[in-house]
């Protein structure tokens, strides 16, 4: 058999391989994970959705970030990244763990802002004048937040 005899079977074969693959994963439909949305139907408007327990001290760099977070992203997210009832979703719920929604998540969404996919709140916009810098130092306060409840 001649080298491009070889060279074409294994190109079919490998296709054969990748339509079967892809044949036996399941539609987008049938994926889900575990992350479940509460229901906040008996949370007022603006109040609070989780209740949030403080660490018993943050890191120098956490405090930085919590000024950033203070400044930036309270309004919305509510004190210690509690959320608020029909405004912006909690940081510190399992839907945010480092290994769904990693600091790398945290930068983009600040960066460009993201589209709305857990939470029916509607779409986050960018956050103006931050710098990575200041997200990776919201990310840690964040962080330090979700281990104090719980969230690895």
């Amino acid at each position: 058999m001649s080298k491009w005899g070889l060279l074409v079977g294994g190109v079919l074969l490998a296709g054969v391989v990748v339509a079967g693959w892809q044949a036996i994963q399941p539609s987008p439909t049938q994926q889900s994970h575990s992350m479940v949305t509460p229901d906040t139907s008996d949370i007022a408007v603006g109040d609070p959705i989780e209740d949030v327990r403080l660490p018993v001290e943050l890191s120098s760099n956490a405090v930085i970030g919590k000024r950033a977070f203070d400044a930036k992203c309270a309004s919305c997210h509510g004190a210690n990244a509690a959320g608020q009832n029909g405004v912006a979703p909690p940081l510190v719920h399992k839907i945010y763990e480092p290994g769904h929604h990693s600091d790398e998540a945290f930068q983009r969404a600040a960066k460009s802002g993201v589209r709305a996919h857990h939470w029916q709140f509607g779409n986050m916009p960018p956050v103006s004048g931050l710098t990575r810098g200041d997200v990776q130092h919201i990310a840690l306060y964040v962080r330090e937040l979700q281990r104090a409840n719980g969230i690895d």
